[in-house]
């Protein structure tokens, strides 16, 4: 197998989504697809100019050859292009011979020996953002049933560039925070930071690719140390760093609430309750889960 891998850093502007992320995603549509190849990348290009950008094949998985590595398709040319001009999966049965295509990257689609492909725009906010192709090197004829179990994955991969691009907001926001000159009063209040970091927890526990999920949470915890916060009995509480799923589980803790009570109340499965309250233990410092409940109350999280 071979896989071409993004370049830069895990977040790059240009880049939806990590490398590691992109190939497991990858595998994933090539499992569920039964394809022999799969392959894609980001299309590149300012959010208002994707429509007329250029997509850009950065990985791949059950390749032949690397005829296919780093071809950049305009957008309307190609199946890939037609899908980003569209904004839906394309199909044909027979690349070669196919209409309603232009055929101008025939070349290195015929050195893999593909036949039936399909290009599937990745959409966010209507705006295509990556394509992932899934190709056959026979002729295949694909139903209404092969189409609909793609369509989870593809929503899917959307889910992580929507997280992707709201952590990329975030530590824009909080660099040019720490760049600026500190002026007179401060740019950010106490109630700012928790919010920012209750935020960058919600989006850790959410975030699959361990690279970027470690730098989120060094972030948090940069900004959750340097900010104590005095509830009204004058102890130093924790620092607010806690998801708000977590909350929830420990005030319903707080009111003598069993695991599976927790779980019937908020409509969660048991062992995610034991999950989330045990991350917040963890965020905690705490011992044992009244010891929890002590400290989340300190700090101002339960009543």
């Amino acid at each position: 197998m071979t896989a071409v891998t993004f370049p830069s850093s895990p977040l790059s502007a240009e880049t939806p989504v990590s490398a590691a992320t992109f190939r497991r995603a990858l595998s994933e549509f090539r499992s569920v697809a039964s394809a022999e190849m799969v392959f894609g990348g980001p299309v590149r290009g300012t959010a208002p100019q994707r429509r007329a950008g250029v997509l850009e094949i950065t990985a791949m998985q059950g390749n032949l050859t690397r005829s296919l590595s780093g071809l950049k398709i305009i957008a309307g040319d190609g199946l890939g292009g037609k899908a980003v001009s569209l904004g839906r999966p394309v199909s044909v049965e027979n690349y070669v011979a196919a209409r309603g295509i232009t055929h101008r990257y025939d070349r290195p689609v015929q050195a893999e020996r593909l036949e039936t492909v399909t290009a599937v725009p990745i959409v966010v906010a209507r705006v295509p953002r990556m394509v992932v192709y899934l190709a056959h090197r026979t002729q295949v004829s694909l139903g209404d049933v092969w189409y609909d179990r793609l369509a989870p994955l593809a929503r899917g991969l959307e889910r992580e560039i929507v997280i992707a691009d709201e952590v990329r907001r975030r530590l824009a926001v909080l660099q040019t925070d720490e760049a600026a000159p500190h002026p007179a009063e401060p740019r950010l209040n106490d109630a700012d930071l928790r919010s920012i970091t209750g935020e960058l927890a919600e989006l850790a526990e959410l975030v699959r690719d361990d690279a970027v999920r470690l730098r989120i949470e060094a972030l948090r915890d940069k900004i959750g140390s340097g900010r104590v916060s005095q509830p009204s009995n004058g102890r130093a509480a924790t620092p607010c760093v806690l998801a708000a799923r977590e909350i929830d589980v420990l005030a319903q803790v707080a009111l003598g609430a069993s695991n599976r009570d927790v779980g019937e109340a908020l409509g969660l499965v048991e062992n995610t309750v034991k999950s989330y309250l045990k991350t917040a233990m963890r965020k905690l410092h705490a011992t044992n889960r009244v010891h929890a409940v002590r400290l989340a109350r300190e700090a101002g999280l339960i009543d």
